[in-house]
């Protein structure tokens, strides 16, 4: 009786054939995952920054924060709109920490979550970090900016309260870019969300190697008073070049 000792299997060849279509399949799809992922992370971070718009809007129309008692709300801090960290109050004429926390919140507690980039606090939400600043007591132009502190809430020295009645703005930058998000974003109390493509390899920020400095979207040095730096309108920023994003 003749038996057939051959054992089903694939050849080497096959085996190559395999890896070959699998390879080829890779190098199509993994790019389109990873530009897929980026436009996700950046359609989420242009969405973030105006639920943060909306909620500065909200907390300075409730007047929950009025450090000089005036009737006038003021915008705060992550770590303040997040009701995880104490709201500054009215002292007498000097704004202080209170021992109090907002509730109802007006970001979700994960806002709360601040971490340090190496000096202030920032946010890190989907790909991206965040950070707010508000405006300095100054009485006039230049009026300087004011990070969250690096564990959240407020620093030693405390924001203006007239200036934090008007202004603040976020900055919003890829946590690894070109893998997490290429573009960077800006809004202030506009409302109105702006762009820059982040691809100038000395200037683009990236994590916390290289951050977005304070006065970066602005027209004039070291001034939050001053208009954002939309090339559209031939304004020149302090780095980079600012478009509007549509909506």
């Amino acid at each position: 009786m003749n038996r057939n000792n051959r054992q089903a299997g694939f050849t080497l060849i096959e085996l190559m054939i395999v890896v070959a279509i699998i390879a080829i399949i890779a190098a199509v799809a993994i790019p389109k995952l990873v530009s897929a992922r980026v436009s996700a992370n950046e359609n989420a971070a242009i969405a973030t920054l105006r639920s943060i718009a909306a909620a500065q809007q909200q907390l300075q129309a409730s007047a929950a924060i009025d450090t000089d008692a005036d009737g006038g709300g003021e915008h705060g801090y992550f770590g303040e709109l997040a009701g995880a960290d104490f709201v500054r109050e009215y002292n007498g004429g000097a704004p202080q920490i209170s021992a109090i926390t907002l509730d109802p919140t007006y970001l979700p507690t994960a806002f709360g979550n601040v971490v340090t980039d190496g000096t202030d606090g920032i946010v890190e939400r989907q790909g991206y970090y965040y950070k707010m600043l508000l405006p300095n007591a100054a009485a006039a132009r230049p009026i300087g900016f004011v990070a969250e502190a690096p564990t959240g809430g407020n620093p030693g020295t405390l924001p203006g309260a007239s200036n934090s009645e008007i202004m603040w703005c976020c900055y919003a930058w890829p946590v690894q870019r070109t893998k997490t998000g290429n573009r960077a974003f800006f809004i202030n109390q506009s409302g109105d969300v702006i762009a820059t493509l982040n691809n100038v390899a000395a200037t683009s920020y990236n994590g916390t190697t290289v951050i977005p400095g304070d006065d970066d979207a602005f027209t004039t040095a070291a001034d939050m008073g001053s208009e954002p730096g939309l090339a559209a309108a031939g304004l020149n920023a302090q780095v980079g070049v600012w478009t509007p994003v549509g909506n």
